[in-house]
């Protein structure tokens, strides 16, 4: 036991002694989580409160581009500009003034009252024949187009969401301009609405693991913190393979061959200060999080009941990254290797473990490769703690995997360490 204190205490005094190394390991997370949660924040808050200015063309001048300009107003989503010329919107957009512009064709209301008059007339005529004898009634008027200009970096599922809002509020006031007709056809008083207009379909949303409890939309603090903890957790094994390439090629490792110490007792030193390091960042993160996200104007991180496990989540974390440090430290031969090799492997495992990209968004073949990536492991434990409140018990599976990765690299390293230093 004391070997292996003073092998951690060494690995200590190394780490302590490189100002430059601990300001990458403890300062740059913490940069890049506040970076990165602000500009996210930004979007979550155009998409949810922040009103998105887009170009209206009113052709039509009629009651139905009144009824969308209602419900555009309504939706407490767009901030409507007026402009009279389709040509001018559509080059507003396309130079990226505006991300949208919504062009209403000429005589929209008139077609549609007359289309619809038509078809209600068509059905009353026919009332008392036989069902097979009733024609379909066609109309004399081509299909109208509302015209959507979207800016071209504008998201495709931005795109599809827009355009799947507009498309459900047309055809809401279709459905009511058809039921104001039949109103004028069977009454002559047109002031009581006899007709209830209402959709009776609702979508209501619940909660899977409780119907009682309140739907919580997750904000980016939620996302962002678990993910570039686990990034930072990871991304130390940079500094644990550089410092075993400059023990070799300095000759510090033939010295410590020397003494009565074994590897596995070496690799246990740098195992409780990495370790130590990857808590560390764990606990500045979340007090990013707690203290400071407020202060900025950033949503809060809710660690309310969930601190101890997710310093589980954390502790089997950092195990797993200090595994990949010492299994890619045994086998790099100079800095050269173990830099650049280990800062793109890390970026791999962030990719495919969903810190860039959600899983679900990924190709099938890109989806199986995720499921090897202890990254991927890590953030799915973190998000059961964080967004699906499950308990300890949950945890076990992505627990175990991170724990059989660390056991897994660090038997690969003193086996392959054996091996290459027999006699």
């Amino acid at each position: 036991m004391h070997k292996l204190w003073a092998s951690a205490y060494k690995e200590y005094l190394l780490l302590v002694r490189d100002f430059g190394g601990l300001a990458i390991l403890f300062i740059m997370p913490l940069l890049l989580v506040i970076t990165i949660t602000v500009i996210q924040d930004g979007t979550f808050k155009t998409l949810k409160e922040s009103k998105i200015p887009i170009l209206l063309v009113d052709n039509d001048q009629g009651s139905v581009s009144e009824r969308i300009k209602e419900n555009l107003t309504a939706s407490k989503q767009f901030e409507l500009v007026h402009q009279p010329e389709e040509t001018l919107a559509q080059k507003l957009v396309q130079n990226g003034e505006y991300q949208l512009a919504i062009v209403i064709p000429e005589n929209l209301s008139r077609d549609l009252d007359i289309k619809v008059s038509e078809n209600v007339e068509g059905i009353l005529e026919k009332f008392g024949m036989e069902e097979e004898s009733i024609p379909i009634v066609k109309s004399k008027f081509e299909p109208k187009e509302v015209k959507l200009y979207f800016d071209p970096a504008t998201q495709f599922s931005y795109r599809n969401s827009i355009k799947s809002g507009i498309n459900q509020m047309v055809s809401m006031i279709e459905t009511a301009s058809i039921y104001k007709a039949f109103q004028e056809e069977l009454t002559d008083d047109n002031t009581e609405q006899i007709f209830d207009t209402e959709s009776f379909i609702q979508f209501t949303e619940i909660s899977p693991g409780d119907p009682t409890e309140k739907i919580t939309i997750p904000n980016s603090t939620q996302h962002n913190i678990p993910a570039w903890t686990l990034f930072a957790i990871f991304f130390i094994i940079l500094p644990l393979s550089i410092n075993m390439v400059k023990e070799k090629n300095l000759g510090t490792f033939v010295r410590l061959r020397t003494n009565p110490v074994s590897y596995a007792t070496v690799l246990g030193g740098k195992t409780i200060v990495f370790l130590s390091v990857a808590l560390i960042q764990f606990a500045l993160m979340l007090a990013v999080g707690v203290f400071l996200f407020p202060v900025i104007g950033l949503p809060q991180l809710d660690v309310n009941g969930k601190l101890l496990m997710l310093l589980v989540v954390a502790f089997f974390a950092g195990l797993a990254a200090v595994g990949l440090g010492l299994l890619l430290g045994t086998i790099a031969k100079s800095q050269e290797q173990s830099a650049p090799f280990g800062a793109t492997f890390v970026v791999i495992l962030a990719a495919l473990g969903g810190v860039w990209v959600p899983v679900f968004a990924m190709p099938k073949f890109m989806q199986a490769l995720s499921s090897i990536s202890p990254m991927n492991w890590g953030l799915n434990a973190f998000y059961d703690v964080f967004l699906r409140n499950v308990g300890l018990v949950n945890l076990l599976p992505e627990i175990a995997l991170l724990f059989l990765f660390f056991l897994v690299t660090t038997a690969i390293s003193i086996i392959y360490n054996e091996r290459k230093n027999a006699v």
